[in-house]
């Protein structure tokens, strides 16, 4: 929890969407500009929040079924706000209980049309996956976001929805906003065979969402492994879903009646769990436990990674949760060696390059990141912002066309920004915990888009962290303490 030190009120750093400024107030979360004091351990145990992936999904497909679906340990944040905020707009009642998601629906069918624009924020799943499932529905909608999600490339989905005969238009460069005419009732979808250029779960989603309604199988054909989180989820809900993973290819096969209501609790999120697990492993000392954290194959590429460069993670108490692999994780503070990632590992961890860079400064020898130029395509160029933020506090990294290569130096410390992509928040505030001088993250607030306790969860761990107004704003001083 965030407390002023000079009056005002205390408020909790996970409480308030990052976008939203309170009333009465100066001190905006987005804005916020935290310092990192290095050299504490991080000690203790950690459940990290539910998987915002499955998180997307589950509550689409709930959305999409017959009846109450009930989801536990649902994360809210920035970019599953975006997806409940979109449901609602479409007339699907949800309510949340502490981290219970509840959803009453009727299924597709029952969807109304919108008569405003589906607001995405910053969340590409938002838009991906709930193109498809607007496309199964027949309804007409538009759908646009930020300013960073207009920037994101959604030809990919668009092309294919066109050939399934879904009636979709683009705005120039084929960006958001996204524009869907009506269908008639009954008139189904063509299910056909489509081969995607890129390898991509969100893509992939869409499709298999869209081919809920289509006449007949749907086949998708990727250049590489992808995550399976909605196949998983769709053959828990009785969809007849054949994969042929040696060659990439997913073929569904429509259901004759209505979806039943999902039951299920998410996992803990890999991708969230990430920062802790390279802050532990470069702050010296640490001995960190994370409880019933998913373990899906598509998504280990950065476990896999660490442990290749001597990390000293173990993995117990595996079991399913959901359809979904779980454990639990213990990592202590290890010594690092350089590696080189490329080719199909480079999807199984497209999220948590940030966090590797992180390490790989840590690492003697040089890192070198190949074939990740879908990285391009995130919240922000992530490598180039990734790279030039990371040089501000003395990390020795070079930017290539496909990614970027790190000689372990060190990280020395001083200032960046995360401009406006929260992964970068995250990655900066644990580059500060191993630095050698004090680390300031501007704008660190856009963390809280995916993991609005990061902060708060970091100190409680043993870090110590003060966040401050920007310039300008009415002179404001919070020292984040941990509150159970």
């Amino acid at each position: 929890m965030a407390r002023r030190t000079r009056g005002g009120n205390s408020r909790s750093l996970g409480d308030t969407p990052a976008t939203l400024r309170p009333a009465g107030t100066s001190f905006m979360l987005w804005d916020m500009n935290l310092n990192i004091h290095p050299g504490r351990a991080l000690r203790g145990e950690v459940v990290v929040p539910g998987d915002k992936s499955l998180a997307h999904r589950a509550a689409l497909l709930a959305a999409c079924s017959t009846g109450e679906s009930v989801v536990d340990n649902y994360p809210l944040s920035g970019v599953t706000r975006a997806m409940l905020k979109g449901l609602k707009t479409l007339g699907v009642p949800w309510r949340l209980e502490g981290g219970r998601l509840i959803v009453h629906s009727d299924g597709l069918r029952a969807w109304r049309a919108p008569s405003v624009p589906l607001d995405c924020g910053n969340s590409a799943t938002t838009m991906r996956l709930l193109t498809g499932a607007l496309a199964a529905s027949g309804l007409p909608a538009a759908l646009d976001g930020s300013a960073g999600l207009r920037r994101r490339p959604m030809t990919r989905i668009v092309e294919p929805l066109r050939r399934m005969g879904v009636s979709i238009e683009a705005a120039h460069g084929g960006c958001a906003p996204l524009r869907l005419t009506g269908r008639d009732a009954g008139v189904r979808l063509r299910g056909l065979e489509i081969e995607l250029a890129v390898a991509s779960a969100q893509v992939k989603s869409c499709l298999l969402l869209a081919g809920l309604a289509a006449d007949g199988p749907l086949t998708v054909r990727e250049p590489g492994p992808s995550r399976d989180h909605t196949e998983r989820m769709l053959r828990g809900m009785g969809v007849k879903i054949e994969t042929d993973d040696e060659h990439h290819v997913v073929r569904l096969f429509p259901p004759a009646g209505p979806l039943p209501p999902l039951h299920l609790i998410l996992p803990g999120d890999l991708s969230s769990a990430a920062f802790l697990i390279v802050g532990a492993l470069i702050a010296p000392g640490s001995d960190l436990q994370l409880r019933g954290v998913g373990l899906n194959p598509g998504r280990t590429g950065l476990l896999d990674t660490l442990r290749e460069m001597g990390a000293d993670i173990t993995t117990s108490n595996t079991y399913e949760q959901g359809g979904e692999p779980v454990g639990d994780l213990r990592v202590r503070a290890s010594r690092l060696h350089a590696v080189t990632v490329h080719g199909d590992r480079v999807v199984r961890m497209i999220d948590e390059f940030p966090a590797l860079a992180v390490a790989a400064a840590c690492a003697s020898g040089t890192t070198e990141v190949r074939d990740a130029a879908e990285l391009r395509h995130k919240e922000s160029d992530r490598i180039g912002t990734l790279c030039s933020e990371l040089m501000r506090v003395g990390i020795n990294i070079r930017e290539r066309p496909g990614g970027f290569v790190v000689a372990g130096e060190g990280i020395a410390g001083g200032t960046a920004a995360a401009c406006g992509d929260h992964r970068l928040a995250m990655a900066l505030t644990v580059a500060g915990l191993a630095a050698r001088r004090p680390v300031t993250v501007q704008e660190a607030g856009i963390a809280s888009e995916s993991y609005p306790s990061f902060y708060c969860t970091l100190t409680r761990l043993g870090a110590s962290l003060i966040a401050r107004a920007p310039p300008g704003e009415q002179p404001a001083l919070a020292t984040i303490t941990a509150e159970e």
